[in-house]
């Protein structure tokens, strides 16, 4: 399970603090409050209940806390309890967290208040407990009870964290210049208490730098199989070996976050507790074809279905009380069935995510034992070939376990075996020389590399090494980022925060290896021309639009026309059959620029879909359609006719819509739309009369 955590920050929100300091373009509280608003949008990511957050507001305007009575605790507010903090809160922050008018506040008192909901809310329960205070301490600070304050951080294992705005800290090389006495009387203050409670105190300069490094998200480690790890049978045999152990996972793939479907509910959202968003829920109708029918099909329920398989072009059924011939009965264990050398081990069969295979916890003789397996495989230079079922009637896979043995650690790294159905085999000419019909082997030939240009490829790779003259790797693996997966998890963060606001640009971090570094560029440069001087690399011309152009096809040596006698054999070329749409359609294109006849041809691909469609069972003739519109489309875009091909697709979305080919076809439409099929826009050519605008409302919309 688990663990609980309980942190509260403490945010100054002083008159002061709505000031711009230091040359930003930012007050103080907007540039401070980014690091708050990613530490706690990072918690709401999670969706952890165990994750709570309070906030407590320095310097309001009003008073709202435990100790009002108090006139040592004014203007200091409770804004958020402890509690875990959802998309509701988190968008109520912002317009809390606002500069006030005031500049009254103690950093200590409010540091007091937070520690006493901590202590009231976790009590004596286990919880990680932590207080985040974020000042520019400007204001008084009564210093008299910092001994009692700091004795209660560590008796009740309280970490402190105190983030200062301009303070001094030599070693990251930050210092305000003309700093006031008492804002520096002030930072003393907080660094006595941070001494004495153990905690930490930085310059908020550090902290909003670091959030330009995307965080690596902390795994708990959770075993996928306990149990025994076999060479040998040990029901039969007494010589078998048994060890007791864990897998975990050691590399796997961690995915962005995905988009759900959502829509408005019906009624007045402001009255909604929530966001007035309701979940997509879909729904499975199963037709089959009955001539009783009202459309020719009759729908039938789930539970009348049965699975069949496809033997060839045939669906074999197979009832759910034959299904269990297909099951394998299988009991959970990891079985090694064999040995065999590391260099036998192709590099495709560990490209798969890896799991290690350690000794049982708290068993020793287990470890031991583990220890011992692995450094004979080790000194052998081998790798075992192993059978795991991860629980009973699970499908077994094959696994091959690799010695790993550090300082750190000692385990058996696994990786999943592909299936020979999983390996593709390409067979590809040889790059150092051509062999010609006749058997001979050239090695001069215009195909193959020269010796100059071997060499100065080679010289071009060295140039390029990651590694500096002072012995640095400019790409190190722990400075490798996911752009894709931080980008989308930064852009949801932000917006949950801003809703309002443009999504941000992509960090520094993120960007830092979409081009060569400068240094890397100048020191390839002159190998870089030696190899395109080398190769006689020349720049390709770029791509003229216009109307089509159509060349006189070359005439063989017989003399005949292969056009002219498929004419007389066929007759009228014009009539396009549904059986062969595409290729007569495009020998239509190629042997005619009359629009008429394009037009007429346009019009036959036109209904020979609305047939597809009206005849498709489910979404059988889908991928069918796709491809007759994609021909017309590219078709049109290349005559510079777009507007036929726009028509077109308008009469066919207005009889998806009216479901007049065979019921509702909405889905149809949402295909068109992901491939791309929509109207042809002035982006693409000046012929047409549609703005891209206008041709995304039109795919949108349903009607």
């Amino acid at each position: 399970m688990a663990d609980k955590e309980a942190t509260v920050y403490v945010i100054d929100v002083a008159q002061s603090m709505g000031k711009k300091h230091s040359g930003r373009s930012q007050s103080d509280l907007d540039w401070a409050l980014q690091y708050v608003w990613d530490k706690i949008s990072n918690t709401v990511f999670t969706g952890r209940k165990t994750l709570q957050i309070g906030v407590v507001g320095l310097g309001t305007d009003k008073t709202s806390n435990a100790m009002q009575t108090d006139e040592s605790y004014e203007h200091i507010s409770e804004i958020q309890p402890i509690a875990q903090v959802l998309m509701p809160q988190l968008q109520q922050l912002p317009r809390l967290l606002k500069p006030s008018k005031t500049e009254t506040r103690d950093v200590l008192s409010g540091i007091i208040i937070a520690v006493d909901m901590i202590m009231k809310h976790c009590r004596h329960l286990k919880y990680k407990k932590r207080i985040v205070v974020v000042t520019n301490a400007t204001g008084q600070i009564d210093d008299d009870g910092i001994q009692d304050t700091a004795t209660q951080f560590r008796d009740n294992g309280i970490e402190l964290v105190v983030l200062g705005i301009d303070f001094d800290d030599a070693e990251y090389g930050v210092k305000e210049e003309n700093k006031s006495p008492q804002k520096a009387r002030n930072e003393e203050t907080l660094r006595k208490l941070v001494e004495l409670s153990g905690g930490e105190l930085g310059t908020m300069q550090e902290a909003i730098d670091g959030l330009a490094r995307p965080q690596v998200k902390p795994v708990r480690p959770t075993p996928t199989y306990r149990g025994r790890l076999c060479l040998g049978d040990p029901e039969k045999y007494d010589t078998a070996l048994t060890i007791d152990v864990e897998r975990y996972f050691k590399t796997a793939v961690r995915r962005p976050p995905t988009a759900t479907a959502f829509v408005v509910r019906e009624g007045n959202p402001e009255e909604e507790e929530e966001d007035g968003l309701g979940t997509v829920h879909t729904k499975y109708t199963y037709k089959i074809k009955d001539e009783n029918g009202a459309d020719g099909t009759r729908e039938i329920a789930r539970e009348d279905l049965s699975k069949g398989y496809e033997y060839g072009r045939t669906a074999v059924a197979i009832s759910e009380s034959e299904s269990n011939i297909t099951q394998l009965e299988t009991f959970a264990n990891y079985d090694i069935i064999g040995f065999i050398p590391a260099e036998n081990v192709e590099r495709y069969m560990l490209l798969d995510s890896a799991n290690m295979v350690v000794g049982q916890k708290g068993n020793d003789k287990a470890g031991l034992a583990l220890s011992s397996l692995i450094h004979a495989l080790h000194e052998l230079n081998s790798v075992a070939v192993a059978r795991l079922v991860k629980k009973d009637g699970a499908e077994p896979i094959l696994t091959i376990l690799s010695p790993l043995a550090n300082q750190e650690i000692e385990c058996l790294v696994e990786n999943v075996l592909p299936f020979a159905e999983d390996i593709r085999s390409y067979r590809f000419p040889p790059l150092d020389k051509i062999v010609t019909i006749s058997g001979k082997e050239l090695t001069e030939h215009r195909n193959l590399p020269s010796d100059d240009l071997l060499n100065s490829m080679s010289d071009f790779v060295d140039s390029m090494s990651l590694i500096n003259d002072d012995g640095e790797e400019l790409m190190a693996m722990e400075d490798t980022f996911s752009p894709i997966l931080h980008t989308i998890e930064g852009a949801v963060k932000h917006r949950a925060v801003h809703p309002d606001d443009s999504v941000p640009p992509k960090p520094a971090a993120l960007m830092a290896y979409s081009q060569q570094s400068e240094e890397l560029q100048e020191r390839s440069k002159k190998a870089l021309d030696r190899l395109v001087k080398a190769a006689d690399v020349k720049k390709v011309p770029a791509k003229v639009k216009g109307r089509r152009r159509y060349r006189d096809v070359e005439k063989p040596l017989s003399g005949l026309n292969v056009e002219d006698l498929f004419r007389k054999e066929k007759g009228n070329r014009s009539r396009i059959s549904p059986n062969n749409a595409v290729p007569e359609f495009k020998q239509l294109l190629d042997s005619t620029q009359a629009m008429d006849a394009i037009t007429d041809g346009v019009s036959q691909i036109s209904r020979i879909v609305e047939d597809q469609i009206k005849t498709s069972f489910g979404d059988k003739n889908y991928d069918r359609v796709l491809e007759l519109l994609g021909t017309v489309r590219e078709g049109m875009y290349q005559m510079e006719e777009p507007e036929v091909y726009n028509d077109a697709l308008r009469q066919l979305k207005k009889k998806i819509m009216a479901k007049e080919l065979g019921g509702d076809r909405s889905e149809l439409w949402y295909k068109i739309r992901v491939t791309k099929l929509g109207l042809i826009t002035t982006d693409a050519t000046d012929h047409s009369k549609v703005s891209p605008e206008d041709a995304d409302a039109f795919m949108r919309s349903k009607s």
